[in-house]
This record gives structure tokens, sequence and C-alpha cells, in this order.
């Protein structure tokens, strides 16, 4: 038996989004049989070897359905406001879109605009709340939907759901997560939203935090840091910025690594031959320990330029990383 649908649905939603992550959230919207008035993306960019021009991954998703697609390079102009009015939507969806919205665009639909984040508010507003969830230790993150206003990410918040951080989650596999739960939860709000269901809880003072937008310089690996905290970072960037340390002008990736507990290279266990307290970025055994300020590194799997990913042994026997040799 199907149910019908309230008379207030389906919705015609303008749907605002570009990388990977909001993809999943506009296939749902169509799935639960809503109208998609227009998509808004970012314009395409040259990619790849060629420079050619690539639509962003909601854009092209957009296509395959059929949708309307609209790349504009600002919403600041009364053109555009008005050719966004002129959708008469429902309900704008904005998830990660990269644009400034001013006031206009976000009043303009009836039930307003609902944003998808990808953290707890008001924990990690901002541009990379992923990335630095893993990069700082947290045990726990999730989505957020909460109705949009002018500031950066400070809106009410409408319904919220978390997920623990595994120890062996990466910037990737967590993405993946929140874009499922997000594209949940939009749906859900939605439909609240036409049955005026929605309760918007204003965002607490306490708690606030900033991610702010990654760099693709970030990567490099310093290694006077704690161990634990490299071992974070290279899980949060992956799969970007990536992190990489150079030996003779080289710059080899790290996609995976360990922390070893001690103090500076002093692991509990300290190979044989291996300097006791040796400087940060010294390679400590036959392995690919490497000192850190507090502790050491193990280096799991390691990737040279236009190569193959290795695991750490297999790396190791075209690519000397001799104990003693400081890295970077």
């Amino acid at each position: 038996m199907v149910c019908a649908m309230p008379p207030e649905l389906p919705l015609n939603i303008v749907f605002m989004g570009s990388p990977d992550f909001a993809v999943p959230a506009l296939k749902a919207l169509v799935q639960a049989g809503h109208r998609i008035k227009a998509v808004y993306a970012q314009p395409p960019k040259p990619a790849g070897r060629g420079q050619k021009e690539r639509p962003c991954p909601v854009h092209a998703a957009a296509m395959k359905m059929g949708a309307a697609v609209k790349t504009p390079k600002t919403l600041k102009e009364k053109s555009a406001q008005d050719e966004f009015a002129a959708l008469k939507a429902d309900i704008a969806v904005v998830a990660a879109y990269g644009l400034i919205l001013p006031p206009a665009i976000l009043n303009a639909p009836r039930l307003g605009s609902l944003n998808i984040h990808a953290s707890l508010l008001p924990r990690w507003r901002g541009a990379a709340p992923i990335q630095r969830a893993i990069e700082t230790g947290d045990r726990k993150t999730g989505v957020t939907i909460m109705r949009m206003d002018e500031g950066l990410d400070t809106g009410a918040m409408l319904m919220a759901e978390e997920t623990d951080i595994a120890p062996d989650d990466t910037g990737g596999t967590l993405h993946d997560r929140l874009s499922e739960i997000g594209a949940r939860l939009i749906v859900r709000a939605v439909t609240d939203a036409a049955a005026g269901k929605l309760k918007p809880v204003p965002q607490p003072e306490a708690g606030v935090t900033y991610a702010k937008k990654l760099g693709r310089d970030e990567g490099k690996l310093d290694w006077t840091r704690p161990a634990e905290d490299l071992a974070r970072r290279v899980r949060a960037f992956d799969p970007w910025p990536g992190t990489w340390f150079e030996m003779n002008g080289e710059r080899i990736k790290v996609l995976a690594a360990a922390a070893e507990k001690g103090t500076g290279a002093q692991t509990k266990a300290p190979p044989v031959g291996a300097q006791t307290k040796a400087p940060p970025g010294t390679v400590l055994d036959d392995r690919a320990l490497v000192a850190c300020g507090e502790g050491a590194l193990r280096l799991l799997q390691l990737q040279r330029a236009g190569r193959g990913a290795m695991a750490a042994d297999a790396f190791l026997r075209g690519f000397a990383l001799a104990p003693k040799t400081v890295l970077g």
C-alpha cells in the first residue's frame, strides 16, 4: 500500500550545491517525489591534463536527471536575484554550494532556505568541518539541518544526527557517511517544513569553533609535531589535500600511518641501532619509523609521483629510507 503525500507535498525545490557531498541529497529529494525547479552549482572549471572545463559533481548529476542547471558567478546582482525569485520555489536546499547567499535569495522561497551542514553545530562552523573534526581528535560528529541566515553557519538548528568517528576513519570515509546522513535528514526536514512541524532551536554561544578552509600546502608533514597529531592529519587529509614529505627534492605522499608512543624519538621499544632521542624527522629503523616532536610515526603506505600506492615494505625495496636519514 502506497501512502499518499500530504496536500503540501510534493514541494517545488531549488537545490544549491556543488561537490560530491551534495549529490546524495539531490538524488534523495528527487526519489522522494519533489519537483526540482532548478539546480544551482559552481561554474565549470578547467581540470585534468587538457585543462578542459568540467562541471562540478552536482552539475553533472543534475544534467543526468534532466534538471535545469544554473551556474552564476555571483548572486549579489539584482538580475540574478530576480531570476531566482521567478522560480517561485517553496523551499531552497543548500549543501556546500560555495557562494554567499544574500537576503533576497535566502528569503525568496515560501518556506525559507535550509542548509545541510556536516557537523554538530555550533562546533565546526565553516568550510572544512569533516577534516577538522578528525584532525582535532573529535570522537563524534554528525550532520545538522539548519535554517539559513546571513551569518556563517549561524542559523537556527532544525534537526541533527550524530555518528562516531572511528579510529580508522579518513576524510573520505567520514565524508561519504555524513553525505548519506544529510540526504536522509533533508528529506525529513522538507516534509516537516511543509507540515509546519519544524521547531527552530537557536545555536548556543558556548562551543563555537570554526573549520577553516583546507589549504593545499597543509599536507606537508611537520615532524616537530606530536606523532598522534600527524597520524590524525594523515587520515583527515585523505583524499585531499593529502599528506607528504620531501626527500632529495622529491615529494613522497603518505597515505597511511600510525603513531607509536614515546618521548621525542624514544619509543617504548627502540629499534636496534636507533638513536634514543633523535631530531624530529629522523628515520629510526629500516621499516619507516620517523621521529616526531613527541613519539614516532610509522609510515604504512607511501606513493611516489606518477606511481601507484604501495605498502611501506614494498615501497622501501625500491626507495631507500635508511636509518638516521633526516626527512624534510
